[in-house]
């Protein structure tokens, strides 16, 4: 029995060893150097300081600019609580505060048809982190902002089309737009609100 015994502590301290340290080690030291920008968080920098990631969303109120899709990650864009609501298609709750959505944000995009709310405006992604946003959830902003930076309708959608993303690997998903870039493809390009 002993016998056993010692084989079986030897394979749980190679197996440890091997799994807990060597792997993740090798791991991180390969993402370090092929993929510096994404293996340390793929970082927004706007100077020396940090300003968010491209790959996390958060919260943007103000008119002037574009509002990411809703979350559902703690209080909002809480990458500690990351997670849906797990609410289903039949959720009473759920129904009720995209209802809510809808009529909120009716009345604040001037730009959004009746009755053609893109669904990323109205409800959350399953992270909650979501940092993009569909084309259509964009133009039908483009209204607000244009009115709150005092610019054309036109320019503010030349600044979209220059920070846009296609579909991954051509074919992958619908073309998007990373809330982030964008707002800050609108600051840069001298579009800032009054």
């Amino acid at each position: 029995m002993w016998k056993h015994a010692k084989i079986a502590i030897k394979l749980v301290f190679v197996t440890n060893l091997l799994l807990g340290l060597v792997y993740p080690l090798v791991i991180t030291g390969l993402a370090q150097v092929m993929f510096p920008s994404q293996a340390n968080g793929s970082l927004v920098r706007k100077g020396d300081r940090v300003i968010g990631s491209s790959l996390i969303g958060q919260q943007f109120t103000l008119p002037e600019y574009f509002h990411p899709r809703p979350s559902a990650a703690g209080m909002g864009y809480d990458a500690t609580a990351s997670g849906g609501s797990n609410l289903g298609p039949t959720s009473r709750a759920l129904a009720q505060r995209v209802r809510a959505d809808v009529a909120r944000l009716a009345k604040q995009e001037p730009g959004l048809r009746p009755g053609r709310v893109p669904a990323d405006m109205a409800t959350a992604s399953a992270s909650g982190l979501d940092p993009d946003i569909t084309l259509a959830n964009a133009e039908a902003q483009v209204a607000r902002i244009a009115k709150a930076r005092r610019i054309g309708q036109a320019e503010v959608r030349r600044i979209l089309r220059s920070v846009r993303s296609g579909r991954q690997f051509g074919v992958l998903g619908e073309p998007r737009v990373n809330v982030l870039r964008l707002n800050l493809a609108l600051d840069a390009r001298g579009a800032t609100p009054p």
